[in-house]
């Protein structure tokens, strides 16, 4: 859905930070009512998230520690798109090392921005069926402390409305998936 509205101008931008795996902008705007300030944005490559299922019909989800939220938190394997890397083959390395599944069947799902008040993150969110276990578990990155989970759709519909700590990203897809769940 687009506007014929004027889009505020971009007066002046610059890097304030450059990390790994983000950069933060900061920008002078002057919306078109004439007034002037200054936004915030997280610069992110976008990342790819997969919403797994066994044959039996369970969904494979990790749960890690997260920095930011101070606690483990359920989330479905995700990772950051990484330069030359497409959505799809992201999620696919991702699947693989952060659960040890991989997937014979994927369909995208979707995509949608994850905080738009103040990143431009985009995640391409990906159904994955048809899962095989690995015959070696998965090694973990030195920075990650996750373990796998299974959950049916009912139960991690149930954690999801008791305000178990799931994030949003893995909540949106989990909805998006929800009509190709048994």
């Amino acid at each position: 859905m687009s506007s014929d509205r004027e889009l505020p101008k971009i007066l002046k931008q610059r890097l304030f930070y450059q990390g790994r795996k983000f950069n933060f902008d900061v920008a002078t705007l002057r919306l078109p009512n004439g007034a002037e300030g200054e936004w915030e944005c997280i610069r992110h490559p976008g990342g790819a998230l997969a919403v797994p299922v066994t044959p039996e019909g369970k969904l494979v989800l990790v749960r890690q520690y997260r920095f930011a939220a101070q606690g483990r938190i359920l989330e479905f394997p995700a990772g950051t798109i990484e330069i030359n890397e497409n959505p799809a083959e992201t999620i696919k390395r991702e699947i693989e090392e952060e659960t040890g599944y991989r997937a014979g069947k994927w369909q995208k799902l979707g995509e949608f921005l994850l905080a738009p008040g103040y990143s431009d993150e985009i995640i391409y969110a990906f159904l994955a069926l048809d899962l095989k276990k690995l015959d070696k578990p998965p090694a973990q990155d030195d920075d990650e402390d996750m373990e796998t989970v299974l959950f049916t759709p009912e139960e991690l519909e149930k954690a999801i409305l008791s305000g178990e700590p799931i994030d949003a990203k893995s909540i949106s897809s989990f909805f998006l998936a929800r009509p190709f769940l048994n």
